[in-house]
């Protein structure tokens, strides 16, 4: 793996979804590094990830309400442990689970493995709520992978906070998740 300064030189053999996310953060002006990598399918290959780019990429879980009628995008640092219950209590909605893989492609044009913040540029609708634990804001960056599981790439949380929601017309709420048994 190498990394690499903005976009990749060649589109040939990449999806267009993660192509429309280079397009998005260049148009915004936000700097970016980016490596490409096999899938990450598990902690231990974004390990390996995060010490390319010099960051701890996310654990992004896309979740919603019982009755599909709430959706969720929870960022949370890698090694927290997620406890339905102790986010369900911050944002008063009961029974959360995963989000199928269908509205996971509906709302943020993202397949498993790929969940990303980058998503949310694919929901102009808004039907999904971005949920930050507080311990990412205090990085300076933020890995995430640009819609697609074979790259990642490394912002600064600044640009993400400030030009990057606000471009997509999402906020973010902030939880407090303590993640331990």
């Amino acid at each position: 793996m190498e990394l690499f300064d903005g976009r990749p030189e060649s589109v040939e053999g990449r999806l267009p979804r993660e192509i429309r996310t280079y397009d998005y953060l260049d148009r915004l002006g936000i700097p970016y590094q980016r490596t490409d990598h096999e899938a990450a399918d598990n902690m231990e290959a974004c390990y390996e990830i995060d010490k390319i780019l010099g960051v701890v990429i996310c654990k992004n879980l896309f979740l919603c309400n019982r009755q599909k009628t709430n959706f969720y995008l929870l960022m949370m640092p890698g090694k927290k442990k997620f406890k339905t219950k102790e986010l369900s209590s911050q944002i008063n909605s009961a029974r959360l689970s995963f989000a199928d893989a269908e509205d996971m492609l509906r709302f943020l044009d993202i397949e498993p493995g790929a969940v990303s913040i980058m998503g949310l540029m694919n929901d102009t609708e808004h039907e999904v709520q971005l949920l930050i634990d507080e311990d990412v804001l205090k990085d300076e960056y933020v890995g995430c992978h640009p819609c697609v599981c074979t790259s990642s790439l490394k912002l600064r949380t600044q640009d993400i906070m400030e030009k990057f929601l606000p471009a997509t017309g999402h906020a973010a709420k902030v939880v407090h998740l303590i993640g331990e048994d």
